[in-house]
């Protein structure tokens, strides 16, 4: 029997569908025997997204626009010409460095997004069982005060105080969004559960729809400068942060949120191991050698993960999600990798303009 004509497993509507974590979601979504939904801020990214999936499993797959998710009744669109969604898996939430209007750049976009999100599904959407939301860490760890062990339990210390500095915007926009939804879920008794998923820095390959390495997701910015030659003065601080995660175990994190009837009510802490920026650097060496010239070396180059590294606990997302999660040297490298054939990719396009 053909692959497109196997009953589906349910259907899932995938918000930000083509950010980083969300492109490796539908993968996984995919993968997994789902039919998927994703919304995209226009057209022209929904049509990115349905190009970038497999020919063979495109008609499990279509879009649908939500120009500003922070908007109120953004979703109500969507659930009222749709309401058979199973399960709903939200990742669009911002997340860069360029913060011109906390507020706008920021809180908005996550709390009301969120918050907005769960009353359409409430409102319009009677058929959904379950709602998994993509958090962060930055939920978790309070870089003022280490906990000597972080897990699910721990929460950071940012107010909406806090937000308007835009140095805390990310990290209070994560806590307060998160705890939104913890809240609407109490208050609201709705007939769905939740599941955060609480990821930390994530590398891993880069989106297939990605036209720009100008455009790759924040945390992977790291390992684009030091393979494009990028770095001058020396490696940057890693700190606060020394763990990553792959964003495949991310993406497959929210299936198993999906399909684990356990994991309701809860949230993961998903973090894989230990990194610094040495570190990364002397993985893109291994791995490419030809790229060693563009890399920091003696003192500039020196490896600042402390000796006395808070600890984490991710055994919460082992136990009940059934996570193994990658090692950074096999996430780098095929980060690595991934950035290579894009780059290639936008030298042939230079290449090509030259001539025309």
């Amino acid at each position: 029997m053909a692959e497109s004509v196997k009953p589906l497993k349910g259907r899932v509507l995938l918000t930000g569908g083509s950010g980083f974590i969300a492109s490796h979601t539908l993968d996984a979504l995919l993968d997994d025997g789902f039919g998927v939904v994703a919304s995209a801020r226009s057209h022209a990214r929904g049509r990115r997204i349905l190009d970038s999936v497999d020919p063979t499993r495109r008609e499990r797959v279509s879009y649908v626009v939500v120009e500003d998710v922070a908007k109120d009744g953004a979703f109500d669109a969507v659930f009222e010409a749709d309401p058979n969604f199973d399960y709903v898996v939200h990742t669009a939430s911002p997340y860069h460095l360029n913060v011109e209007d906390p507020i706008k750049d920021f809180l908005d976009p996550a709390i009301n997004g969120t918050t907005g999100l769960l009353r359409s599904i409430k409102a319009y959407s009677p058929a959904t069982k379950r709602v998994v939301i993509t958090s962060s860490g930055a939920a978790i760890i309070n870089p003022l005060h280490h906990a000597n062990v972080y897990d699910e339990t721990c929460w950071a210390p940012w107010t909406r105080e806090h937000a308007l500095n835009p140095k805390r915007s990310y990290e209070a926009s994560k806590v307060l969004s998160e705890k939104a939804a913890w809240s609407f879920m109490e208050a609201e008794k709705p007939s769905f559960d939740l599941v955060t998923i609480n990821c930390t820095y994530t590398f891993g390959p880069i989106q297939r729809n990605i036209t720009s390495l100008d455009a790759i997701n924040t945390s992977n910015h790291r390992v684009r400068d030091l393979v494009l030659g990028r770095v001058e003065g020396g490696l940057k601080p890693t700190e606060p942060v020394f763990v990553f995660v792959d964003v495949r175990d991310v993406a497959l994190a929210h299936v198993r949120a999906i399909t684990v009837p356990a994991a309701g009510g809860n949230r993961f802490y998903v973090v894989g191991g230990y990194f610094s920026n040495k570190r990364i650097a002397d993985i893109v060496g291994r791995c490419r050698p030809d790229l060693a010239a563009h890399l920091p070396s003696g003192d500039a180059a020196r490896d600042d993960l402390p000796d006395n590294v808070y600890a984490f606990d991710n055994g919460k997302s082992r136990r009940v999600l059934g996570l193994e999660y990658t090692g950074l040297e096999k996430s780098i490298r095929d980060t690595v990798q991934s950035i290579l054939e894009v780059a290639a990719v936008e030298e042939r396009a230079r290449e090509g303009s030259a001539y025309t």
